[in-house]
């Protein structure tokens, strides 16, 4: 199946990575490194379904993202709330 066969997810990773830098907004990234990890996978021996390569490729993706957010901090548009007055010392 064409699905488990790991060129197939890097070629998914990079294509991710270059709308990420088409679109910059943090969102294609945490995917890119997702199939990317399900390519490598697949590279290194990894024998899995489809329903199994496609829950790593999500948690993978999900973990990228949190820790991408956590990393780069807020993104545009967000309120910051401050806990004190930079006038006041």
């Amino acid at each position: 199946m064409l699905a488990t066969t790991w060129w197939v997810w890097l070629s998914a990773a990079v294509v991710l990575a270059i709308l990420e830098v088409l679109v910059p907004s943090y969102v294609f990234i945490g995917f890119a490194i997702g199939a990317a990890a399900v390519g490598l996978g697949l590279w290194l021996g990894l024998a899995a379904g489809l329903p199994w390569l496609v829950l790593i490729f999500a948690l993978v993706s999900l973990v990228a993202w949190l820790g991408l957010r956590a990393v780069l901090g807020v993104r545009k548009g967000q309120v910051k709330l401050w806990d004190r007055d930079i006038n006041e010392d």
